[in-house]
Order: structure tokens, then C-alpha cells, then sequence
């Protein structure tokens, strides 16, 4: 079942789709000067992006067995249908909008999505700066789909699209889609949840679908007077992968071991990124409170 699963991958063959896209986008940046590509910094986010390529393998490998195992106790059948893949659809990005929340106001779960934020730059080069730790813990997110009855294969082809869709939210070339916008994500949406500005951190966490942002309350439209700047809240200088891949680590291993209290090096694990034991109160809940 697992080849079968590869073998159906859309994002083996969206990939010349997206060589072509950062090619289109760098020539039109080029002949504009957008100065939306730097040479180092577009070779680091691709080395991320073929290093997340090799470790995906791995723990998609591990996930499907996992899924298959849990999809032998399903509740229900849910047959291969149109009907079963609008459902999907929504099951999936649901899933993925709790993951990426989380990846945001839990630390040790920041510590590997930060990665995905880290470049300075919004382009498609930076879809592809993925996290080599977050393919670990992602799919937990997912596991309660086999066990409604979402067939594992299905699940990881709906995963694909996901991803496809959201390599071309990473632009600045689009501004706006209209009436798109109210239920779809968007690169509009999207560069929100890249900035720095405090009204903008930990916004937007939609994977195709806005929606869960309006529901639940993470919904931030891009202010055209106040534009989104790209980055995390103390970038980083370095374009080495590895450096990329666990710099955050570094810091929260340096917080944990600065904290005297054991309640405080838990609280380091869990809490938001921005807390502090004996400092100000730097989370982004804390920070748009002061606007």
C-alpha cells in the first residue's frame, strides 16, 4: 500500500512545476528589481528543502504503518467518492490548522517550524525552506482520520495537494483575490503570517482553507498601509542549513538550562515562545496587547 501511496504523490509530479514557478518569479524579479531573491539565501531555503525531501521518506514510511495500523479499528467506510473527498478536504485542513497553531504556542514544537520562517525574504524559493524536525510530530495531528474511516493512502494524497496549494501562497507578486480570500487561503493571507509586526504574529494559520482562522479566531487581514516585513522576531544570519535546522533548539536548550526551577524548565518546553522565567513577557499574545 505504501508504493501504491508514492507512486500516486502529486508532489513528485509538481516538482518541475515548481522549478518553473521560482524561475518565472526570479526573472520577472530580475527584470523589475523586486530584489524579492537573494543568491544565499534562495540556496539555503532549496538545501532545506531537499534535506526535508530525504527525512519525509522516512517518517512518512513509519506514519503509514501507523495509520494503516489505527485505520484497521475504523469506525466507519468511507468509500472512494466525491463525497468522501470533500470530506477529506476539510478533515485534512483541519488537522493541519490545529498542527500549525500549535507549532506556534507550544516552544519545542516552535523549535522546529521556526525554520520555515527564518528567511528574511517572501518568494516560491522560501516554500521550500521546510523544517527537518517537524515531519517527526506532524502526522500525530492526522491520527484520528484513519480511525474515522479516511483510507491511509487517501490521507496522504489530501497531505500533498495541502502542500502543493500552499507553495504558491509564498509570493509577492500576487496582492489580492477579491471575493477568493473570504473562505480560501491566499498569498495575501499568507504574507501575514510571515510578518513580524506584532498585529500579524501567530496569524493566519490556514493550509487551503481560511476559514478555521475566521472560526476560530487567528484571522488577520494584510493592511496595505502597514505591509507584512518578513522574518522571525530575532533573525538569524546564517544561510548554513544546519544552523537553520537548530538554532531555536539552541536557545531553548539555553532557557531550560538557565531556569533554576524545574516547573520553569517545563514551562520553557510548553509555554509559548516569548515567555520568560525572569524577563518580560515577549509571546505574541502579550506583544498585541501593547499595541
Amino acid at each position: 500500500m505504501f508504493n501504491a501511496a508514492i507512486n500516486q504523490d502529486p508532489t513528485v509530479f509538481a516538482i518541475p512545476v515548481f522549478i518553473a514557478c521560482i524561475l518565472i518569479e526570479a526573472y520577472i524579479d530580475f527584470r523589475q528589481r523586486l530584489n524579492l531573491y537573494h543568491k544565499k539565501d534562495s540556496v539555503a531555503c532549496i538545501s532545506m528543502g531537499l534535506g526535508v525531501v530525504v527525512i519525509g521518506l522516512l517518517t512518512k514510511t513509519f506514519y503509514f504503518f501507523v495509520f494503516s495500523l489505527i485505520y484497521q479499528f475504523r469506525l466507519f467506510e468511507l468509500e472512494n467518492t466525491w463525497w468522501m473527498w470533500v470530506l477529506l478536504l476539510f478533515a485534512d485542513d483541519f488537522s493541519f490548522y490545529w498542527h500549525h497553531r500549535m507549532s506556534h504556542q507550544v516552544r519545542f514544537l516552535w523549535a522546529a517550524h521556526v525554520q520555515h520562517h527564518s528567511s528574511v525574504n517572501m518568494n516560491f524559493a522560501v516554500a521550500l525552506r521546510q523544517s527537518w524536525t517537524e515531519p517527526f510530530y506532524k502526522y500525530l495531528f492526522y491520527l484520528w482520520m484513519p480511525l474515522l474511516g479516511f483510507n491511509p493512502i487517501y490521507i496522504f494524497i489530501m497531505q500533498a495537494i495541502s502542500l502543493i496549494y500552499q507553495f504558491f501562497q509564498h509570493t509577492e507578486l500576487i496582492r489580492t483575490l477579491g471575493p477568493i480570500e473570504w473562505i480560501f487561503n491566499t498569498p495575501s493571507h499568507h504574507r501575514v503570517h510571515h510578518a513580524v509586526q506584532h498585529k500579524y504574529l501567530d496569524r493566519n494559520h490556514a493550509g487551503i482553507l481560511i476559514i478555521w482562522d475566521r472560526i476560530f479566531g487567528t484571522f488577520v487581514k494584510e493592511d496595505q498601509d502597514n505591509l507584512p516585513i518578513y522574518g522571525i522576531t530575532q533573525n538569524i544570519s546564517s544561510y548554513n542549513p544546519a544552523v537553520i535546522a537548530t538554532h531555536e533548539y539552541v536557545n531553548l536548550w539555553n532557557d531550560v538550562k538557565r531556569a533554576t526551577k524545574l516547573s520553569d524548565k517545563i514551562k520553557y518546553l510548553i509555554y509559548p515562545p516569548g515567555w520568560s522565567h525572569d524577563g518580560q513577557d515577549r509571546t505574541s499574545k502579550n506583544l498585541r496587547r501593547q499595541l
